[in-house]
């Protein structure tokens, strides 16, 4: 018979915060997928679980693979993790987990603790619509460039940032976003020095620069929906430029272009240029 995989969600932070049937299911598989085994030991030993632990990360995933596969097929269960919270969420196991699908093994989710939702959740901002990106570019050249792409955006943006890059990331979103722009930063989810602060951003870059220990710990921001004002000027702006830009170029670099003058959705304006 062939195995199964287990996609295995962990805690965040708080070791309490991981289901029973997660547990059960780490308990009982043939061997479990660790980003950090070292890391992973941890939760291990807190709930007395003794399935071997294999190191499985972005720098050996290509290389893991087949025997994972081979593996399962065999008849082997596999449980993959990460160090914390929902694998394949900004971690690795995206094409372990494709090529299980494409030759039919069966890949079952056990779901948990997820640091995007669970700021979202409590952030207070809008939760209907919103758009998760992952870490923002390392590079501020990037950063910017990605920033100015989603400043329009009528949906809750949501992404990760590290300590080192926390403060400065907050100034590129300043001098993209503007001052006004509603902020959630959300630190140390579930942990001791759990932060959540909703504010805007020179008093959000304030309390980082007012203590060294305030850019300490793993961040989730959340940057709130477009002012409709802002939105409208910006479809104003569009439906200026966009026929000129088609009548240059075809549809898809004209709507490129668009993106980039009027801070638009880039497959929003390819939508509004096939149609003129």
């Amino acid at each position: 018979m062939i195995g199964l995989l287990y996609i295995v969600a962990t805690p965040i932070g708080n070791l309490s915060d991981i289901t029973f049937r997660a547990v059960d299911i780490l308990k009982n598989v043939d061997f479990v997928l660790s980003e950090d085994t070292r890391h992973s030991k941890k939760l291990f030993d807190h709930y007395e679980i003794k399935s071997p632990l294999k190191a499985f990360h972005e720098h050996n995933e290509n290389e893991k693979v087949n025997g994972i596969i081979s593996a399962i097929n065999s008849g082997q269960s596999v449980a993959l993790i990460s160090d914390a919270g929902t694998p394949l969420i900004s971690d690795p196991g995206y094409q372990l987990v494709s090529e299980a699908k494409k030759i039919g093994i069966n890949v079952v989710p056990i779901p948990g603790p997820n640091a995007a939702i669970a700021a979202l959740s409590s952030s207070g901002i809008a939760s209907s619509s919103f758009a998760f990106f992952g870490f923002l570019p390392s590079k501020q050249t990037s950063r910017l460039k990605f920033l100015k792409s989603k400043k329009n955006l009528d949906e809750t943006i949501i992404y990760y940032e590290s300590p080192k890059r926390i403060l400065s990331t907050l100034k590129d979103m300043m001098d993209v976003f503007g001052e006004d722009r509603r902020v959630c930063l959300a630190k140390e989810l579930t942990k001791s020095f759990e932060t959540i602060l909703n504010d805007n951003l020179p008093a959000l870059i304030d309390y980082l620069e007012s203590d060294s220990n305030h850019q300490k710990g793993e961040f989730v921001i959340l940057v709130s929906p477009a002012d409709k004002i802002e939105l409208d000027e910006a479809n104003v702006e569009l439906e200026k430029i966009l026929p000129i830009l088609c009548e240059e170029m075809g549809a898809s670099k004209a709507a490129k272009l668009a993106s980039k003058i009027t801070g638009l959705d880039k497959k929003y304006c390819y939508k509004k240029a096939i149609i003129l």
